[in-house]
């Protein structure tokens, strides 16, 4: 009994010694290609909206990493005006519910017309809800055009999930010196 005991003991205390060398697993680190954007709220650092700024387009890319939203803006070469976040639900003015497709929605405004002095749609895609087509992407389930109201433009991102995203801006819009792009990247995975 003594030896069987001394055995079990032994077995035991070697055991514990082989956990106690070996340590806890490593957790990985590396982010999915490098991306530490996170997904929280951001915003640029004016709150107005700009003035002589009108929305013109909005399109779609993808690329290995990540989905890719570009909304320019003509009429400035510094636009920082705009907010993305994700949002649980929103209402139009009617107070209908906005739904799109996807696991999450993130909500961009961008502080700048939709139409000019004149009050002519400078945007007018042909189907609002379906604004940009993004059939086949990644990340990217749908993007619906909300309007503009008071010089605030704003679209509803439908997202597969609520994953890490960028927002920045680029000087320059096809087919003209004077504009600014509002680029918005969602990330295929964490």
């Amino acid at each position: 009994m003594k030896t069987l005991l001394r055995l079990f003991i032994l077995a035991l205390t070697a055991m514990l010694g082989t956990l106690v060398l070996t340590g806890p697993a490593q957790a990985t680190t590396t982010p999915y290609c490098g991306i530490y954007w996170g997904s929280l709220a951001k915003s640029g650092s004016q709150q107005d909206p700009v003035p002589g700024a009108t929305l013109v387009n909005a399109r779609a890319g993808q690329h290995d990493c990540y989905d890719r939203l570009v909304v320019d803006i003509a009429g400035t070469t510094h636009f920082d005006a705009w907010q993305v976040q994700y949002v649980s639900g929103v209402t139009d003015e009617a107070g209908n519910p906005i739904t799109v497709r996807g696991g999450a929605m993130l909500q961009v405004i961008v502080r700048a017309a939709g139409y000019n002095d004149q009050g002519a749609a400078t945007y007018n895609p042909a189907n609002p809800h379906e604004a940009v087509n993004v059939t086949g992407f990644r990340t990217f389930r749908q993007v619906s055009y909300g309007g503009s109201f008071e010089a605030v433009s704003t679209f509803y991102l439908g997202v597969r999930a609520r994953l890490p995203f960028r927002v920045f801006t680029l000087a320059g819009i096809p087919g003209s010196t004077n504009g600014t792009r509002l680029v918005v990247d969602v990330a295929h995975a964490w």
